[in-house]
């Protein structure tokens, strides 16, 4: 039998692959985070497939499950929400997987900042703006970030920048970032992203924060900041210039 970490979507039922797809109508255990994994994804499980919500469960509990599964000769669905390659805890499963002899695979999903800039309807890279996008997140109730790895670093390359799990610091967050990208910079919010309940918001580090808390916003959300939500004025990709060299 194999584990397979699926990458289940930003939040939408139909934004996984067809592999995913495919694994996920197989396989007789599912396990899956109630919050985060569209619903319907299940409805697709085989008739009398287990389905364990882990929402409630600790890293232990979760383990049990994956290696019990191995012992009784079924493959797992292990459903992440985005791509399991960016803070989905998938680590820490293989890592207990590998010490207890059970194979798995990794099957990569939409990530939830690409179906952020899908719903701004923006590139996050732009000819002259900005051709670097950093994806990170900050440390208040979460594990503390490595030393080196501080959010102003980052800011004062000018960098597109994807926070996850900052909305709720957000009116302390802004004016530290305004510091490297000006109070006037574009900033945007999308909470839900490819949701029925998709919320986008547009601003600047001056007002972002303020529209955050106007719409209550407080989980499930990618913060951007960057020249590149709103550049117009910038040449043309060299990738389909006439006077590129073949």
């Amino acid at each position: 039998m194999t584990v397979h970490f699926i990458g289940a979507g930003p939040g939408a039922a139909d934004l996984v692959t067809l592999r995913a797809a495919r694994l996920i109508a197989a396989a007789p255990v599912c396990l899956y985070a109630g919050a985060l994994v569209p619903r319907e994804l299940l409805d697709t499980a085989p008739a009398g497939a287990r389905l364990v919500d882990t929402a409630d469960l600790d890293l232990d509990q979760i383990t049990a499950e994956l290696v019990a599964a191995h012992e009784a000769g079924l493959d797992v669905a292990r459903l992440h929400s985005g791509d399991p390659s960016v803070y989905s805890a998938m680590a820490e499963q293989m890592r207990r997987l590998d010490a207890a002899g059970v194979p798995y695979e990794v099957v990569p999903g939409v990530p939830s900042f690409a179906a952020a800039a899908a719903a701004l309807k923006r590139e996050l890279t732009v000819p002259g703006v900005a051709q670097t996008v950093v994806l990170t997140r900050t440390s208040a109730r979460s594990t503390p970030m490595p030393p080196g790895e501080q959010l102003s670093a980052y800011a004062a390359t000018g960098a597109t920048l994807v926070l996850h799990l900052a909305v709720q610091r957000l009116d302390e967050l802004a004016p530290e970032l305004a510091e490297h990208y000006g109070a006037d910079c574009p900033a945007a919010v999308v909470a839900y992203a490819s949701r029925d309940d998709e919320v986008v918001l547009r601003g600047t580090l001056a007002d972002i924060a303020a529209q955050v808390a106007d719409a209550g916003i407080r989980r499930t959300a990618i913060v951007v900041v960057g020249r590149a939500l709103t550049a117009e004025q910038f040449r043309d990709s060299h990738l389909y210039s006439t006077h590129r060299s073949r």
